[in-house]
This record gives C-alpha cells, sequence and structure tokens, in this order.
C-alpha cells in the first residue's frame, strides 16, 4: 500500500515544476491519447455490436431462425408439416410463405420486387412489420380485392403511396403460338412499411397468402415454412426431429446457411477493428512511458535527496508508478465520458458531418440499415477499461525502476 507521504509526492509530480512544462505537456498528451483511444474502442466496439445485432433481429425477424425450403420452390402437402412443426419442441413459430421474385411497376417506373405471401395473422403478428408501418394500414390486406403492402423504398423508387395502384408482373404466364405472355395483375397499395433494412424497404411486397398462390398459380401449394426457435444457435438441433419428415421433399436452412457470410465477415471485422484501434491505445502507453522518463531524469536530485532521508527503492517505484497509473486512469475516465457522448448523439455526428462534407457517410444502400446503430456490452467496455489499466501500469514499470535504482552517493556527489 501507498504512504501518505508517497501519495502526496506523487501529486506533486503530477503538476508542472519550474521548467517542466514539456514534460507536462508530454503527459498531457498521454492522458489525451489514452482517453482518444478508449473513446474510439468503445465507440467502434458498441457501434459494431448494434450493427450485428440490428441486423440479426431484423433479418431473423423476417425470415426466421430457419426455412423449410421445398424442391424446385413448392411444398406439397404442407399443412400436415406445418402442424408437426408447430409441436416440435423448442418451435415458437411457425408460417406458411411463398417467396417469388417479380417485377413491379407504377406508371412509367419498373423495379424489381420480392412478392411475400403470408396468412392474415402471420402478418400482423410480424412485429417488424406491423409495427414500423409509415402509412395506411395493414388490416386493409383482408379486404375485397387487390390489395398489397409495400415497403418505403420501393414506394420512393415507384413514386407510388397509398391509394395507388401498382402493376406487377411474372414472367411466368399464359403460353401461346408467339411465346409465353406474361402475367399482369394491377394491386392496390394498402400500406406502405420500413423495416430498416434497405434491401427489404427496397423490394418487400406483402399479400395474404391465398392471393399469392392464386396470382402465382401455385393451387395450394407454399414455397416454404419460416420457422423460428427458442434459440437461434441451436435451431439445427432442435428442428433434427424434422428432417425424416422433409425426405424427398425438401431441406431445412438456417440462418447461418442463409446469410453466413454477412456474418462471418461481420465477425471478422468486428476482432479487426479492435486490434487496430487499439493500437490507439498502445501509442498512448508510450507516450506515459517517455513522460515517466523524462520526469525520471527532472528529478534526479530530488529523488536522490529522498534517498538519503530514509526512502526505500520500493517507495520510490511506488511513487512513479502512481503517477504513471493515474495518468492512464484519468486518461481512461476521460474517453469513457467522450465514448459514451459520442455513442449519444451518434446519428447528429453523423448528419453533421455529411453536411458539412457533402458527402453521406451513411448510405443505407450500402449499410443495410438506414440509421447507425450502437449497443453497449458492459463486459466489452470492461474489458477496454482494464486492457488499458494494464498497459498504463506496465509503462510505468521501467521508469519507476531506474527511479529506485538511482544512487543518492554519485548523484549528489557530481550534482
Amino acid at each position: 500500500m501507498i504512504s501518505r507521504y508517497e501519495r502526496m509526492i506523487a501529486r506533486r509530480y503530477l503538476l508542472p515544476g519550474r521548467g517542466e512544462g514539456f514534460i507536462f505537456l508530454v503527459a498531457s498528451i498521454s492522458l489525451v491519447a489514452v482517453a482518444l483511444g478508449v473513446a474510439a474502442l468503445i465507440a467502434v466496439m458498441s457501434v459494431m455490436n448494434g450493427f450485428r445485432a440490428e441486423l440479426f433481429d431484423r433479418i431473423l425477424g423476417l425470415n426466421g431462425h430457419a426455412v423449410v425450403q421445398g424442391y424446385g420452390g413448392r411444398l406439397p402437402d404442407w399443412q400436415p408439416l406445418l402442424a408437426q412443426a408447430r409441436a416440435t419442441p423448442g418451435v415458437v413459430q411457425a408460417e406458411p410463405i411463398i417467396e417469388q421474385p417479380l417485377i413491379g411497376s407504377y406508371k412509367s417506373r419498373a423495379e424489381g420486387v420480392l412478392l411475400r405471401g403470408m396468412q392474415m395473422d402471420d402478418i400482423r403478428s410480424l412485429k417488424l412489420v406491423a409495427d414500423n408501418v409509415k402509412a395506411g394500414r395493414l388490416e386493409d390486406l383482408s379486404l375485397e380485392g387487390n390489395f398489397v403492402a409495400i415497403g418505403a423504398r420501393l414506394s420512393e423508387s415507384l413514386g407510388a403511396g397509398v391509394g395507388d395502384t401498382i402493376s406487377l408482373i411474372s414472367p411466368d404466364g399464359q403460353v401461346t403460338p408467339f411465346g409465353t405472355t406474361p402475367r399482369i395483375v394491377p394491386y392496390q397499395i394498402a400500406a406502405v412499411f420500413e423495416v430498416g433494412i434497405f434491401d427489404y424497404d427496397k423490394a418487400f411486397v406483402l399479400m395474404p397468402l391465398d392471393r399469392a398462390q392464386t396470382f402465382l398459380r401455385m393451387g395450394d401449394d407454399i414455397g416454404m415454412i419460416t420457422l423460428t426457435t427458442t434459440d437461434a444457435d441451436k435451431a439445427d438441433r432442435i428442428l433434427q426431429p424434422l428432417v425424416p419428415a422433409l425426405t424427398g421433399r425438401g431441406v431445412i436452412i438456417d440462418w447461418r446457411q442463409m446469410n453466413g457470410v454477412l456474418f462471418e465477415a461481420l465477425s471478422v471485422e468486428r476482432t479487426v477493428m479492435f486490434v487496430v484501434v487499439g493500437f490507439i491505445i498502445l501509442v498512448a502507453v508510450f507516450n506515459i512511458l517517455t513522460s515517466l522518463i523524462m520526469l525520471v531524469r527532472a528529478k534526479t536530485r530530488d529523488i536522490a535527496i529522498l534517498r538519503t532521508m530514509g526512502a526505500s527503492r520500493a517507495a520510490m517505484m511506488r511513487i512513479f508508478v502512481t503517477v504513471g497509473t493515474l495518468i492512464g486512469s484519468a486518461g481512461i475516465l476521460l474517453g469513457m465520458a467522450l465514448g459514451f457522448l459520442f455513442l449519444h448523439y451518434r446519428q447528429n455526428i453523423v448528419m453533421g458531418v455529411s453536411k458539412i462534407t457533402g458527402v453521406d457517410l451513411w448510405d443505407p444502400r450500402i449499410r443495410y440499415l438506414t440509421e447507425l446503430p450502437a449497443k453497449t456490452d458492459m463486459v466489452e467496455v470492461t474489458a477496454i477499461i482494464t486492457l488499458a489499466l494494464v498497459l498504463s501500469f506496465l509503462a510505468t514499470i521501467y521508469p519507476a525502476w531506474k527511479a529506485a535504482s538511482t544512487d543518492p552517493v554519485q548523484v549528489l556527489r557530481y550534482e
């Protein structure tokens, strides 16, 4: 434990003495560098965690943890399989759906769309859509007539809103002596939704399952069954009992197979960013080392006097270790404040920088999400703080040892 007089000397050494302004400047730079490194690590890791969590929640919220995919894009006689899936332990939700890429057009505009047919109860319970309706009402999909709900970005691309009629074009149309005539059916927009993932908001068209079957001429068949389990990481084991019933009919594809490349890339990027940004703290630690070496050189005479007055080598080490650790600790506290402040105002900062530079820093067409996400993991924050403290402590050992090794006789003889 550090004694009272050791704490007093450490506090004095933290303030600049006569002719020690440059040493104080280097120590201040060290403190700021540690703060920037800690703030950058907290901000980067929180944004990466938020990005992964948002993508995970939104993608799996729409597609489930796994799908039962029928061969040839069709799953006939699916009702018993759906009942078996819902009765399987660990399965929270099972929904029959149809997905088919089509072309959507309005006036002179045309866009590629992804038609999804779902049962009305499933559409109402799909919180990612139901809680993000920007215009219109999902309940109107069940009205008599042809009604659809479309994504917000698709609405902007086509220039169509609630009440407008768009045309869905299927290449699988009627065969004539002159070739296949595309099937074109008009649908009125009942609702516009925004789930927050650009690719989905740009392409999704929702309609009731029975009308999708009629439009695509699938009879009573469906395309797949989406499955949500109690644990996404154990989805393959939970759904294993369904495999025998799918022999010759289809396969089970879990979220890793559907989006494995994306989430693996995010995981690798997260690790690389931690290492790269962590170098900022390492550079800051070298600054602490430099400032302490300079402080020891400047205080050589004081150290010699303290040693002749009875101060032990251990006391000298504790004094300079305390000085370096306090600089690192102050930098860590400042870095935490800066990091959490940045996370709180992150969207405003992104918008401000974009406005100043004229460059769109967060283009949803590239970033998938419409807003910069963040999710702070306190375990990671604790690890960052611990790493910074340990590195700050290690940086103090050599200067403290040099101070403790000072020979008071030699110093006082020549000074």
